[in-house]
């Protein structure tokens, strides 16, 4: 709000008397334009967003209100907007009960997951972001998913000080037994042909993975590039080589963030691995999306998140 004072002198051809005073209003902000065709991030494939985690202020997912049944090491950091907050672990993981809209068995046919993560190569063990889980009483195995979204933080495969080594995978069940699963890495082959490199330790990087469940491809994208393995898109088995196809899942799931789904998040049936280590390092704006998101909004929700809309 200002005031300006304007005398009569200075307005010629109108007949003021004394001092006149006006008082204009002006936004602190003007409207912003649109990214692509969203005014903010939550318009991005708002009808298919099943889940969202803004740690804003709280650990609880927003759409289902759930809350982690166990916290470890958990706190609050500035996010990746410079404005909003972020989930910070320390050594430890957030371990929530069922969201029903992610524990139906066609729930996530086809299956985007969005996140920016800050986290460095500790050259010792991989670091777990995101997984959904069966039961922990019931999971034998950390990778019988159905999701499991990661990066290779340890010395094996090879990691840099500045780069980061991207890796998702995606398990179907049949009749609720595992059947089978793929996977894809930003490393393994020929660097900037068969991959991309992220140079993204110790900075918020935008993460996503996508499987398309309809052409068997899972890719992976950093800062809205797709910087997955040309060699691992396509998910085939058999001879001829058939399609996996859309993921279905044994129920119910859970979520896990920063934890590997062992013995060291109370997995009781599936043994902790000894190159799998329980998180350091911050997330901000997890979504889980049931459908592949165009390649094109993945670049757009980039945008508009990095910018806090």
């Amino acid at each position: 709000m200002r005031q300006v004072k304007l005398k009569t002198a200075v307005l010629a051809g109108i007949a003021l008397i004394g001092i006149g005073t006006i008082t204009s209003c002006k936004s602190d902000k003007a409207s912003l334009p649109k990214i692509g065709p969203y005014d903010n991030s939550n318009q991005v494939a708002s009808a298919n967003l099943l889940a969202h985690w803004t740690f804003d202020g709280t650990y609880a997912e927003e759409k289902s209100g759930k809350a982690p049944t166990t916290s470890v090491g958990a706190s609050f950091v500035t996010g990746v907007d410079g404005t909003h907050q972020a989930l910070h672990l320390s050594n430890g993981y957030l371990l929530y009960p069922t969201i029903p809209a992610l524990s139906s068995a066609n729930a996530l046919s086809s299956v985007t997951v969005s996140m920016w993560i800050n986290v460095n190569n500790n050259g010792s063990t991989a670091t777990s972001f995101f997984a959904l889980t069966q039961p922990p009483s019931v999971q034998s195995d950390w990778n019988q998913g159905p999701l499991n979204i990661y990066a290779e933080t340890s010395k094996d495969p090879l990691t840099y000080n500045d780069t980061l080594v991207l890796h998702s995978a995606f398990h179907i069940y049949s009749g609720g037994n595992y059947n089978v699963g793929g996977d894809n890495i930003n490393d393994y082959g020929v660097r900037g042909t068969d991959f991309q490199t992220v140079k993204g330790t110790n900075r918020w990087v935008h993460y996503v993975m996508r499987y398309d469940g309809a052409n068997s491809v899972i890719d992976l994208y950093a800062d809205g590039v797709r910087v997955s393995n040309n060699q691992f898109r396509s998910r085939t088995a058999g001879t001829p080589p058939v399609g996996l196809g859309n993921i279905i899942m044994n129920t119910p799931t859970q979520v896990l963030i920063g934890g590997w789904p062992s013995t060291s998040a109370g997995y009781t049936n599936s043994a902790a691995q000894t190159w799998q280590g329980l998180m350091t390092g911050s997330i901000d704006e997890i979504r889980v999306y049931n459908t592949a998101i165009a390649e094109t909004d993945i670049g757009y929700l980039y945008q508009l998140e990095k910018a806090g809309r």
